[in-house]
Formats: C-alpha cells, structure tokens, sequence
C-alpha cells in the first residue's frame, strides 16, 4: 500500500485566530481597503488623507476657512449643474446620489458598541494583564501626545491602519514568531510582579462562617 505523507496541521495566527484577517476586519467593503484588495479606494483614501494632512500641517489652512471653501465650491458645480442640464444633455443631480447609506451608521454603531463593552470588560480586571496593558498603552500614547499634534497623531494612526494589516498578511510568520516570543517575556514580567509585589501585599485574615 502506497503511503500517504501526512500534511503539517496549520497553526493559527496570532491570537491564536482560526479565520482570515479579511474575515477579522469584516470581510466588506472595509476589509478590502484595509487589505489593499480594492487599490483604487485604497490610494483615494491615503490621497485624500494625505492631502488634508497638508493643507492643515504644512499649508496651515484654517478648518473653517476650508470648510467654508469647499461649501462655496460645491454649490457653484451644482449651481451650473443643475441650471445647464436643460441645456446640455446632462441628467439632473439626485438628492439620492448625496445620501450616506444606512449600512455605514449600522456598522459604525456596532463597532462603538463593541469598542464600549470590551473597555467596561477591560477596566473591571477580569483580565489583570491586558488591564495593565491597557493602561501602559494608554501611558505611552499620552506621553506621545505631547510630541504630535492632534492631526499629526490621526493621520499616523490612519497610516498604520492602512499598512499594517497588509504587512502582516505578507510577513504572517515573522510577525507571529515575534509576537509569541513578546508574549512570553510579557507574562514572564507579570509572573515575577505578582510573586515578588502581588502576593506581599497584606490582606485582612478570611473570617471563617461559623456552621450552627
């Protein structure tokens, strides 16, 4: 009989996940461009981001001038729209075509439901090293804070979210590898600060109930 090779069992990524990172991101619209899977919207979005960031940074444009601007611009493209469509064969613009679908509020509701629960279920100490993560992280960022400015700040997050995903995707192990080995030293952090500090600190003797 012909012996069969036995295939590797695939090991999860990190976080020990089970599904793909597109199905992790939403598996939508928002995971294609998160993934750079619709390059188009991909590039318009780090374009668009990019170019706010200087007009605001480098430029130094004041936010209600622009604002104001792009108001005024706006009306005046529909203002000749909609007064020379009866002259030129060119279709009347459609309040509809402005609207912003129901969908985008469903899931920006449900991902700040989501975000609210996990931070009540974080700050409650269920978890005492993700607690203590949670709160160095926060540290950090806020010490980072005072070296950026606020839009300086977003446009490095937005940056990161439109690149790490991607690089994780192609650099899968690596960043796994890494990962476990920073986990590891991490618990073995919190594992000499509760024995050596946790468990030295006093507590009041249990009062045994007394069985009548």
């Amino acid at each position: 009989m012909p012996i069969r090779s036995r295939e590797p069992a695939q090991r999860p990524g990190f976080f020990h996940r089970q599904r793909s990172l597109h199905a992790l991101l939403g598996g939508g619209k928002l995971a294609d461009i998160l993934l750079w899977k619709d390059k188009i919207s991909s590039a318009t979005m780090v374009a668009g981001f990019s170019m706010i960031w200087f007009l605001f940074e480098v430029v130094e444009y004041n936010f209600l001038t622009l604002l104001c601007h792009i108001l005024i611009a706006v009306m005046l493209v529909l203002f000749v729209w909609y007064n020379a469509a009866g002259l030129i064969t060119w279709s009347l613009p459609q309040i509809y075509d402005f609207q912003i679908p129901e969908p985008t509020f469903r899931f920006l509701f449900q991902k700040l439901n989501s975000f609210l629960r996990n931070f009540y279920d974080i700050s409650t100490g269920k978890d005492l090293t993700l607690f203590f993560v949670t709160i160095t992280g926060l540290w950090v960022m806020s010490a980072i804070g005072n070296y950026f400015t606020t839009l300086n700040l977003v446009y490095i997050l937005f940056l990161s979210l439109v690149t790490l995903p991607i690089m994780y995707e192609r650099y899968e192990q690596e960043v796994n590898y890494l990962a476990s080995k920073g986990n590891q030293d991490v618990k073995r952090l919190f594992n000499t600060l509760d024995n050596k500090v946790l468990n030295k600190i006093p507590r009041g003797p249990v009062k045994e109930k007394k069985n009548k």
